[in-house]
This record gives structure tokens, sequence and C-alpha cells, in this order.
């Protein structure tokens, strides 16, 4: 069965707050993505981290990886890009995690 995304939210955690320095205000986006193992995290990771964002400005996207869990964190100026580029990291987040689920367990290298 195809995950959604309001189905894969139930397995994450996930946070939005608007941070001011000065006279610049930024809107920040956080997710925890748990895995069942460190090497299905570390896929994961190495499958979302190649697709930089196409914007040159306004937004900055950030990966990191602690054990099992993917930690995501998003910076930017505007709440539209900040949606869009949610969405599609999301699209992409359920698209290998089905990848995963169809071909089963990583096997050890």
């Amino acid at each position: 069965m195809p995950l959604s995304i309001r189905s894969l939210t139930k397995h994450v955690n996930m946070a939005a707050c608007m941070t001011e320095n000065g006279s610049e205000r930024k809107l920040e986006f956080f997710l925890k993505v748990p895995f069942p193992s460190e090497r299905e995290a570390t896929i994961a990771l190495q499958s979302l981290s190649p697709d930089p964002e196409p914007r040159k400005g306004g937004i900055t996207k950030n990966l990191d990886l602690s054990g099992q869990t993917l930690s995501v964190r998003w910076t930017a100026d505007e709440a539209r890009i900040l949606r869009v580029s949610v969405s599609s990291f999301l699209d992409h987040l359920c698209l290998v995690m089905e990848t995963m689920d169809v071909f089963g367990p990583p096997v050890s290298q």
C-alpha cells in the first residue's frame, strides 16, 4: 500500500516557528523522521541529500543524521517558499520509504 503524506505524518515529529534577528524575520520548520535501523536512515539521507533547493535565495534546507533519526531543518523568508519546499521533500521522502518497503530491509555491506 503506497504511503501518503497523511500516513507519513503519523510517524514523524514536526515543529514550526518564526525567528527575528533585528529587522530580519525567518520562518523555520523542523522535521524528525525515525527509521527502523541506522542503515535505512543513512539510505534515506543519501537519497534525499542530492537535491539542493532550486532557488538561489530565500530558503535553506539542512539534513542531519543521528542514529536512526533523519532530521531536516528549513529556514525561509516566505511561507509560500517554505510550504513548497516541505511539500516536495515529503513527496520524495514518501517515495524513498515506499521503495525501501518494496525491496525489504537493506543488506549489510
